[in-house]
């Protein structure tokens, strides 16, 4: 078990608090590493006394006391006259009422300066406020990416041993394990065992595979979606100045980025008008960093289906902490933090505070992913430095972004773009979004295909003659956008060559 998992738990011992709550989804790797800390102090013939509602209170095999309720079991504990450590399990749930938060009061008390010490364990641990000063909380955290690398090596390592062929490389066995972050070490353990049983020749289908695990496991929060991500930067037309800063960070979240001393960024905030490009950014980013995508429905966070929205916002951070480094994505981000959330005093506004100071403070590797349309709903708050690391506005495509989307959605589909007259369909389709252009190629080539011919350049000038853009729909909304852009973010764009 690697040091910095246990350190916390050693320093608060050090420090000698009796009563430390452990915030933890391991038990069995706490409570193992709580066996060999009490072995170390008072020597192999002191296991440790441990609780639960199962089972009662137990020293070893041994059954010392039913003890069905906490309030019994802490009458118990308190009662032992021997130097040692208790271990409770099931406590967390219990915390708020009264007569236990006394009880654990005279235990800190009584236990204090004596070598004897009790230990709370709980996964996202809190404690009562009434409680906030008899008990210190440590986090005994998630496997880091070099025990989960650990894992990976001994699961392909044994499975060699039964006779497969392990053809993945160094840097893939690397990214299987950054797939298996935010695993706890038996579900990693677990998850490797059903994908390695009986597999002859272990190829990169293993990460595949592993993903497959980690939206499992996304889906179970019901709150944050894992993105799977196909989209590269290339498929993204235009955007040079948006795609010049990402390519330049592509490294930052790397061991030789740390080492050098360079922070990774904390975010990117992209606004703009509705079809440009915006949701197809965020996925290429995901591509290009090779970092896991994880949306944030901020409709699931408000449902209350998971508990308040507060709580619900809070174990969707944590979740995303755990599995870092990752991308967090907020689309469209007014939806749910908004100026008028900011004043409106509701749950709201303190899920609006919450958010910009974890913003502020966060030191998980977590880039935050923002896309925004109704962009006069933003408050100043998140527009400034310190927040997101730059704002782009993503306007309508110029002349040569439209033909380079033209391009990207001719070729994705199997058309030659050679064949096309791309400067004339760019004229065509002036003020024209990206997704719009998209729709183009898609119905030219149902009505080519109805036709039993390959596409040709007058079906798409068909669709675009019966097609009406939103930049004529909605021309005062989108004077607006620009307008108020202007000021307060760079062009996504890189400025047109003359």
């Amino acid at each position: 078990m690697r040091t910095e998992r246990v350190s916390p738990i050693k320093k608060a011992l050090i420090a000698g608090y009796p009563v430390i709550g452990i915030n933890t989804w391991e038990e069995d790797q706490t409570v193992a590493a709580l066996g060999l800390f009490a072995r170390s102090v008072f020597g192999a013939d002191r296991p440790l006394i441990r609780w639960d509602l199962s089972h009662g209170l137990t020293c070893g095999e041994t059954v010392l006391d039913p003890a069905p309720t906490p309030d019994l079991a802490l009458d118990k504990i308190l009662a032992h006259p021997d130097p040692g450590f208790f271990v409770l399990h099931d406590l967390q749930t219990y915390l708020d009422r009264p007569e236990i938060q006394r009880r654990i009061r005279d235990l800190a008390q009584a236990f204090r300066g004596q070598n004897r010490f009790a230990f709370l364990l709980g996964p996202d641990f809190r404690v009562p406020p009434a409680l906030g000063k008899d008990v210190f909380v440590v986090d005994f955290p998630l496997p880091d990416l070099a025990e989960l690398r650990e894992i990976v090596e001994r699961a392909l390592a044994a499975a060699a041993k039964k006779g497969a062929e392990c053809h993945l490389t160094q840097d893939q066995i690397t990214q299987a394990a950054m797939t298996l972050k935010g695993f706890t070490a038996a579900e990693a353990q677990f998850s490797l065992n059903k994908l390695l049983w009986g597999q002859k020749t272990i190829t990169e289908s293993l990460l595949q595979a592993l993903h497959d695990e980690k939206e499992q496991m996304a889906r179970k929060s019901g709150i944050l979606e894992y993105v799977r991500v196909s989209a590269s930067i290339d498929d993204v037309g235009g955007l040079q100045n948006l795609k010049d800063w990402l390519i330049k960070r592509k490294k930052l979240f790397s061991p030789e980025a740390a080492a050098a001393g360079i922070t990774p960024p904390r975010g990117l905030l992209m606004m703009g008008i509705s079809g440009c490009g915006k949701s197809l950014s965020v996925k290429a980013i995901s591509h290009l960093w090779q970092l896991p995508l994880f949306r944030l429905d901020m409709n699931q966070v408000y449902s209350g289906l998971y508990g308040t929205p507060e709580a619900a916002f809070h174990r969707a951070i944590k979740f995303v902490e755990a599995v870092a480094p990752a991308i967090l994505w907020i689309d469209e981000i007014e939806g749910g933090i908004s100026s008028v959330a900011m004043k409106d005093g509701s749950t709201g506004s303190h899920i609006f505070s919450a958010f910009l100071t974890w913003m502020q403070e966060k030191s998980a590797d977590v880039f935050v992913a923002a896309t925004a349309n109704r962009i006069d709903l933003l408050p100043a708050e998140i527009i400034r430095k310190g927040r997101f690391d730059q704002v782009f506005f993503i306007d309508l495509p110029s002349d040569r972004e439209r033909e380079e989307i033209f391009r990207v959605h001719l070729a994705r589909r199997g058309n030659d773009p050679a064949q096309f007259d791309l400067t004339l369909l760019s004229v065509a389709t002036e003020y024209w979004n990206g997704a719009e252009i998209e729709h183009v190629i898609e119905a030219a080539m149902v009505e080519a295909f109805h036709r039993g011919t390959p596409l040709h350049q007058d079906d798409l000038y068909t669709i675009i003659r019966n097609t009406v853009p939103l930049s004529r729909t909605m021309s005062e909304q989108i004077k607006f956008i620009k307008l108020w852009a202007s000021e307060r973010a760079i062009s996504a764009s890189a400025a047109p060559q003359s």
